[in-house]
């Protein structure tokens, strides 16, 4: 199967599903774009003009990371990061929403913070604080939720740690004043220890 993977080393999204794709040991072909670029093409394969975008070999596109990652876990055998339906497999979503959703709300802070086609007046500082509100949040849940085990559902790596880890490294990449660090010691013992994965040190923003 002929895999074709659109999107950005920098979003946090993206890095979610390049991760996956090496933990799986699925070959694709990597295909960089800004969608913030004048001259962005992502809207022919994405209606939304957003990425990751995985183009199938026949150019069918999959597009939302969530459905993407679910999607690549069932291609191969290797390496399965999402159980079967039930608890445990609503509890690795549940997570991944979770992670998915710190990430969505910086995405909106630094947008709002920088989107260059907005005058300064025009900013809301009250709206930057509470997205940030939500990441705080967002991650007193998962340290809370992760404990002291050693990965986010229980003994072996899975969705939940991969799309925690890529929360977590987004915040060092585009928030690095944010200490979570020291606020949530457990995260960080987690985020070191995927920080040691290949898939992870490959992918790593910046």
């Amino acid at each position: 199967m002929s895999l074709k993977l659109i999107g950005s080393r920098s979003s946090p999204y993206v890095r979610k599903v390049r991760i996956v794709m090496a933990e799986k040991k699925l070959d694709y072909q990597f295909v960089e774009e800004d969608v913030w670029a004048d001259t962005t093409t992502i809207a022919r394969a994405n209606p939304l003009g957003k990425v990751p975008c995985l183009l199938m070999e026949g150019g069918e596109a999959v597009y939302d990371s969530r459905v993407i990652v679910e999607y690549l876990d069932t291609l191969s055998p290797v390496g399965r990061l999402i159980p079967v339906p039930g608890r445990e497999r609503a509890e690795v979503k549940t997570c991944e929403a979770l992670a998915d959703g710190v990430m969505d709300a910086g995405v909106l802070a630094r947008m709002e913070a920088i989107w260059p086609h907005r005058a300064d007046s025009e900013r809301s500082q009250a709206w930057i604080d509470r997205q940030l509100g939500k990441v705080h949040a967002g991650l007193m849940a998962l340290s809370q939720g992760l404990g002291d085990k050693p990965f986010c559902s229980g003994i072996h790596l899975s969705l939940s740690d991969i799309a925690v880890g890529c929360a977590l490294g987004w915040l060092e990449f585009r928030f690095p004043h944010i200490d979570w660090r020291s606020a949530h010691p457990n995260l960080a013992r987690l985020q070191d220890k995927l920080m040691q994965r290949q898939s992870f040190a490959d992918t790593r923003p910046g």
